[in-house]
């Protein structure tokens, strides 16, 4: 098993070495597979040995080998973030490969929404759809008895956060809205307290924000999907025993 763990944290750091490059990429119009990278500041191309996840950015201390510029710490620790992420969905899902690779690609793409949407302020379709299709393969596969509540989920996600949407355009965009949906499809029931835990946290800094700069902070715009990112990944790890201990305090006859 440490093995298997070591692997799957190795993955991890790769996929979110390439996730930086999709996050840069993809909001400018770009090809995420249109080349090797370059240096901002000076132009060169970044070698393969300076390509290692987390490793070559340690040996060349944060920066640049062509012309010495900072390297933001950011993208080590994307990289270690998502190589945790992978760990802990093996961790969490072991007994079902399936679930494994769901979570992982639902982890890649939380992460990679999250960062255009902080630093761009967009949720890009076409990381969505990706990750929609993949969703949906997986499920076609190894489970389709499960595709029907992860489609209703997804829908209803969806018609709810776009009725919020249409009530409250200023605060919403439609990319909130598309995320919700394919949370839904690959969260099920567990979408619904993802969404609360987004709404609340996403309430919470609201909060924050007005008890620092007062009637100011109404003035600012704050991307939403970060928050429901959070909420989501609180979903794919625990959702399901929240809405159990909901039904089984609630409901239970």
């Amino acid at each position: 098993m440490a093995a298997v763990i070591v692997l799957f944290a190795l993955f991890g750091l790769a996929i979110g070495s390439f996730v930086t490059v999709l996050a840069h990429r993809i909001p400018i119009g770009h090809s995420p597979l249109g080349g090797r990278s370059h240096c901002p500041d000076c132009g060169a191309q970044i070698e393969a040995r300076d390509n290692i996840p987390v490793l070559s950015w340690l040996l060349l201390r944060g920066r640049c080998r062509s012309c010495g510029e900072p390297i933001s710490i950011r993208y080590p620790l994307i990289e270690l973030g998502l190589g945790a992420a992978f760990v802990a969905s093996l961790l969490r899902f072991e007994d079902d490969f399936a679930l494994v690779a769901l979570a992982c690609v639902f982890t890649t793409t939380l992460l990679t929404i999250t960062i255009t949407d902080l630093e761009d302020r967009i949720i890009p379709n076409s990381v969505l759809a990706v990750s929609a299709v993949i969703g949906v393969a997986i499920v076609a596969v190894s489970d389709p008895s499960e595709l029907p509540e992860r489609l209703i989920a997804a829908a209803a996600a969806f018609a709810f956060l776009f009725t919020v949407a249409l009530a409250y355009p200023r605060g919403m965009g439609m990319g909130d809205v598309k995320l919700v949906a394919v949370m839904g499809l690959y969260l099920g029931r567990a979408v619904a307290p993802a969404m609360l835990i987004g709404f609340a946290a996403g309430a919470l800094y609201g909060i924050v924000l007005i008890a620092r700069h007062g009637a100011e902070a109404r003035k600012q715009a704050v991307p939403f999907g970060p928050f429901l990112a959070f909420g989501a990944l609180v979903g794919l790890f625990a959702g399901d025993e929240i809405v159990d201990w909901y039904l089984d305090s609630f409901f239970d006859s």
